[in-house]
């Protein structure tokens, strides 16, 4: 556990194209060892990040391109 916060803390974060430009509703995502990916809210870098597998992260990548969540509130 304590690899996976001092690879997180060395991370190099991008923010998603996707996110807004006027300071809200900003995520960020890094590439971590074993294929896995991190992602957090980039107004507190410092608070909680989610970590998905390679294969969870691919699921979700499949579902976004086939419109999968298109509809959710």
């Amino acid at each position: 556990m304590d690899e996976l916060i001092q690879e997180l803390r060395a991370a190099t974060w991008t923010k998603s194209s996707r996110s807004g430009s006027n300071g809200g509703n900003c995520v960020e995502v890094a590439e971590l060892s074993q294929g896995r990916r991190g992602v957090r809210d980039s107004k507190n870098p410092t608070g909680p990040t989610l970590v998905f597998t390679a294969a969870e992260w691919d699921a979700f990548v499949q579902g976004v391109k086939h419109g999968e969540f298109d509809n959710l509130p």
